[in-house]
């Protein structure tokens, strides 16, 4: 007897028990379940939520994998400094840098799934459902949009706190409002402030004071935004050139500094028709738009050069996609079918509002300069509402056009397509 017919039997033999949905998310798990369906008419199709968990995560992978390399290359590089001549294969995939992002970047995500899980199996056993698989990609989410150095027990509250409060109060997975991911984000954010920004979170050693070869100062990793928010450009543009900033090879959150690889993975879930086109599409352009005011108020003089906003209002409209998390929330989280809008015409107006408030929140708040989080948290609470309006605007139009067409029937083809479609 092989093992899957082995834990068939056990599931049988232990169905209905306290802890059969617990066995039953490993041997679900492990194995498709060994069951048919006897009556009726069936649509068959190889995509379920796990499947559409896993291509998530297939999609994400690059992003974890690169930032490994990079958390390795910024820790060696603060310490030794920044090659002259930049070498792919020789300064950033190389086995040290590998190695020490495998062991800081490996323990978050085994945290991030670990106590997730945990909780999702004790929810499950206490209200007698099934485990679901919604935590697959929120567990992988996690530790790519936290600091390199982020504590594990800091780690693990804020993944308690995020996987209860944003999700299995309001019913479990398909129930949320919130964004689980985001939500514990926003938690780590509110509660430790001191470890989610500043120049000594980025990179692997800064906060415990290691410092640069041969010198007595310590190492830090002022990120991009960080420059801007403290007015210095000339020093941004000096450390950093766009290929770097495209590319991913500066400081920043686990898995949020490749663009390139982002819009790869975007590509990918478009192609596999998991993520919303027209969310990515309306938050750029949301977000070029916002930043072609600002743009626009430095270019007519409206804001003097001594202001506090002026680095990052002078910032290139269209740069803001390719510096800081905007681009992964754009991708990754705000796409997230749940939260999200469900009708096409509010996804249009979701996805604009999110760009155009994450470039509004990082310009004002230079004290953290990146808002995408806190603009998609917004916006799944307004989601609701957005359908809500287009849905009653398309009923109030059919509504109109059916009474046209009852009072006038012969009035044209609109009339007599809409008789059809309502026959």
């Amino acid at each position: 007897m092989g093992l899957k017919e082995k834990m068939h039997e056990l599931k049988l033999k232990y169905q209905g028990k306290k802890m059969a949905p617990a066995f039953n998310a490993f041997h679900t798990f492990l194995y498709a379940p060994n069951e048919t369906t006897h009556s009726g008419g069936h649509i068959r199709a190889v995509d379920d939520l796990k499947r559409t968990m896993n291509t998530v995560i297939l999609a994400l992978v690059p992003c974890l994998i690169f930032g490994i390399f990079n958390a390795g290359y910024q820790h060696y590089s603060a310490i030794n400094g920044f090659p002259a001549e930049f070498s792919l294969f020789e300064h950033f995939i190389n086995w040290d840098n590998f190695i020490l992002g495998v062991t800081t970047i490996l323990p978050l995500v085994i945290v991030s799934y670990g106590v997730g899980l945990i909780v999702e199996f004790i929810f499950a056993v206490i209200k007698g459902h099934e485990v679901e698989e919604g935590y697959l990609v929120t567990g992988m989410l996690v530790p790519l949009i936290v600091p390199v150095d982020t504590p594990l027990w800091m780690l693990a509250v804020a993944v308690i706190f995020g996987v209860v409060i944003g999700k299995e109060v309001f019913g479990g997975t398909g129930m949320n409002i919130l964004n689980p991911a985001l939500t514990i984000r926003a938690f780590l954010f509110f509660a430790y402030p001191t470890w989610m920004s500043g120049d000594k979170v980025w990179v692997h050693g800064a906060k415990a004071g290691v410092t640069q070869a041969g010198s007595t100062d310590a190492i830090s990793g002022e990120t991009v935004l960080g420059y801007l928010a403290q007015g210095n450009t000339e020093g941004m543009y000096a450390k950093y050139d766009l290929s770097e900033m495209f590319f991913g090879f500066i400081p920043g959150s686990v898995g949020e500094t490749s663009t390139f690889l982002i819009l790869l993975g975007g590509l990918f879930l478009i192609f596999t028709k998991i993520a919303s086109w027209r969310i990515m599409l309306s938050a750029i352009l949301g977000s070029l738009a916002m930043g072609l005011i600002f743009n626009g108020v430095v270019e007519f003089g409206w804001i003097p050069e001594y202001s506090k906003f002026y680095g990052l209002m002078s910032f290139d409209f269209w740069q803001h996609l390719i510096v800081g998390g905007l681009a992964f929330g754009i991708v990754y989280m705000a796409t997230d079918p749940v939260t999200g809008s469900q009708t096409n015409k509010g996804k249009w107006i979701y996805g604009f509002l999110i760009g155009f408030i994450s470039v509004m929140i990082r310009v004002f708040n230079p004290g953290y300069p990146e808002g995408v989080f806190l603009a998609i948290l917004l916006m799944n609470v307004f989601a609701p509402t957005i359908d809500h309006y287009v849905v009653q605007g398309n009923v109030k139009k059919r509504l109109k056009r059916m009474k046209n067409a009852t009072i006038l029937p012969n009035v044209g083809e609109e009339a007599e397509q809409l008789k059809a479609e309502t026959v």
